[in-house]
This record gives structure tokens, C-alpha cells and sequence, in this order.
């Protein structure tokens, strides 16, 4: 199997009221066609909400093969009138779930002692993981790795300085340092491939649940909004401090489960790569950032809280489906168990 095409996705199926008046609008082939939406109801995590999000956020990253880029939807005052409702729904839904944030340093210093007992998802594959648990993790994870360092690109204009310059060092190796066979989104598309998936872009779209959206729509939420610019630098943060022991956990599971060369290559680069990524982001941004713009603290704080809640959020979802022996996906793959085993 060949790795991904460059296509866009086509639009998903809705899953409820504002996804079901959301994707006709885009593809209305009216000129007078005008962004008319319900308000989003329910818990920040509902698949509905998440979805329109994430289909309002495409927009702005390669949009969709189905919905005219001409038309100008991207830009669309009143569907970015709605998504700024259901934003205010999803991040308002994330910091009353925290209740409380710690301080930066406090969430750093937690981040860099590694559990002795770990229970998250890398812990499971490691110890008792089965193939198809591995497919169905790299599916919930392609949402986001297919295009690995987009939306922590929005900021490098945000942040200046010698953080920018660290910042884009980072990103540079995310881009595989200028070699378009060694960028991250294409080693884990090749990963893809190694274990049976399809590597077309947003091809899983509609087998994810809100799980797996919340954490691509938290970055894409970050990024889009200047003010939210420190707390994409937390998330950031967060995934390059825990990058490293969590790839080497994946790439000795994936090889046990007969992963080949293309099927651990991803998370082994990560081990080395995040390694040295983890000290640039903590002490040439994230210090350097607090030290020049001590006002982005607190954000910065917030986005490594927030993005720790949907990445828990997400694992807990996924191990409580194999815990049960079922599918995490709403579309299972065909190896995953069937109520009846």
C-alpha cells in the first residue's frame, strides 16, 4: 500500500443538528446561501460539536474537495460568528473541567518524572497490546500526525526573538529539515501503511469520535487566535516534554507486533528528535517567552492543563473500549472483536 495522496478529504457524515445544517451549506452551489446554525448543546466533548470544529478549522489548513474554495467560506463573517460560539462552548466546557491550573513550573516538573506504574495507552501497547488495538490508535492519532507541526505553525509570527528562532528550529526538524521524504506527517503515513491502513488524508474522519477531534481542535483553537498564541506554546510544550519515553514505549510495542522498518521508524526518530526538542522548547521558548512577556505565564499554564485533559480524555476513552474487548472507533476496522467474541 502506497502512502497518502495529497487530495483533500471530502466532507464527513453529520452527527447531529449543527453538523447537519453545517456540511449542506458548504456545498450549496447557491451564491446566496447564508451560514444559518444552531447553537451547540450538550458536554464540550459531544461528536456533533467537535465535528462542526473540525470542519471549520479545515477550512483554514488543505479545506475540502467538496466544498469550493472560491465560495470564501473560510472567511464567512457569519459561519465565523458560529464557530466562535461553539469555540466558546468547547474551551469554556475544558477550563471548567480543570477547575483549577498549576502553575507552569509545577506542570513541567510533573511532566519530566516518569510514573513507575504508567497506565496510558503507550503503557498498554507495550505490555499487553494486540494488533488491532495498534491500527486503531495510529487511526485516532492520523487526524492530527497527517499533518504533524500545521497548527503549532501558526504561531511562529506570534513570538519573536530568540524564542521564534528556537520555535522554528523545532518546527524545521517536524518538516524534516527540508527533505519532503523525512517530514513526520510522511513517516507516519509510511507507519500507516506498514500496518494495512489507508493513508489518504482525513480518510478516518468519520470512524473517530469527539475523543480523538478535541485534541487536533484544541491546537487548530490556539493557533487561529492570537490571544490563545501562550497557550499554544503550552500544548506544544506538553507534547515535546512527553514525546520521547511515550515513542520509545510505541516502538517496542509496534515491533513486537510485527511492525517492519516503516512501522517503528516514526516513533524512533521521535525518541531522539523530542529528546533534544523537549530542552529547546522549555528553556529557549517557554522560559525565554515568560522572561520577556511575563503576561503569557498564565496562558501558557493553560494550555499545558488543557491540552493534558484532552489527551487523558482520549486515552481513557480508548482503554475502556479494550478493556471491554470492543472497538474505540465509531467505524470499526475489520479486525477489531464483534460484540459477539
Amino acid at each position: 500500500m502506497g502512502v497518502r495522496t495529497l487530495t483533500p478529504a471530502r466532507l464527513p457524515e453529520p452527527r447531529g443538528p449543527v453538523t447537519e445544517a453545517l456540511i449542506p451549506l458548504l456545498t450549496s452551489t447557491s451564491p446566496e446561501a447564508k451560514a444559518n446554525l444552531p447553537q451547540a448543546t450538550g458536554d464540550w466533548l459531544d461528536d456533533d460539536l467537535q465535528l462542526a470544529l473540525y470542519i471549520c478549522y479545515e477550512l483554514h489548513y488543505r479545506g475540502f474537495a467538496d466544498v469550493s474554495a472560491a465560495r470564501g467560506w473560510e472567511w464567512d463573517p457569519a459561519l465565523l460568528e458560529a464557530r466562535a460560539h461553539w469555540e466558546k462552548v468547547f474551551l469554556d466546557g475544558v477550563e471548567a473541567e480543570l477547575t483549577t491550573v498549576p502553575s507552569v513550573d509545577e506542570q513541567i516538573e510533573g511532566l519530566l518524572i516518569e510514573p513507575v506504574h504508567g497506565t496510558g495507552v503507550s503503557h498498554h501497547l507495550l505490555s499487553d497490546g494486540e494488533r488491532w488495538q495498534a491500527r486503531e490508535y495510529l487511526v485516532h492519532r492520523s487526524l492530527y500526525h497527517l499533518k504533524e507541526a500545521d497548527p503549532q505553525a501558526w504561531v511562529i509570527p506570534r513570538v519573536h526573538g530568540p524564542a521564534q528562532a528556537a520555535l522554528v528550529a523545532v518546527e524545521y526538524d517536524e518538516y524534516g529539515a527540508g527533505r519532503a521524504e523525512d517530514t513526520h506527517s510522511h513517516l507516519f503515513a509510511r507507519m500507516m501503511a506498514d500496518f494495512g491502513l489507508n493513508t489518504d488524508y482525513g480518510c478516518y474522519l468519520d470512524a473517530v469520535t469527539g475523543h480523538s477531534l478535541a485534541v487536533v481542535n484544541l491546537m487548530s483553537a490556539f493557533g487561529l487566535h492570537h490571544a490563545y498564541r501562550g497557550a499554544l506554546i503550552g500544548q506544544f510544550a506538553r507534547v515535546e516534554i512527553t514525546s520521547s519515553p511515550s515513542s520509545r514505549r510505541l516502538a517496542e510495542a509496534f515491533a513486537a507486533l510485527g511492525a517492519g522498518r516503516d512501522g517503528t521508524r516514526f516513533y524512533r526518530e521521535h525518541i531522539e528528535a523530542d529528546a533534544l526538542h523537549e530542552q529547546l522548547i522549555r528553556h529557549e521558548v517557554v522560559e525565554t517567552l515568560i522572561r520577556d512577556e511575563p503576561e503569557l505565564e498564565k496562558d501558557i499554564a493553560f494550555g499545558l492543563a488543557a491540552s493534558g485533559l484532552v489527551d487523558e480524555r482520549l486515552g481513557a476513552h480508548i482503554l475502556g473500549c479494550w478493556e471491554e474487548s470492543r472497538s474505540s472507533l465509531r467505524r470499526p476496522l475489520p479486525d477489531a472483536p464483534t460484540p459477539e467474541e
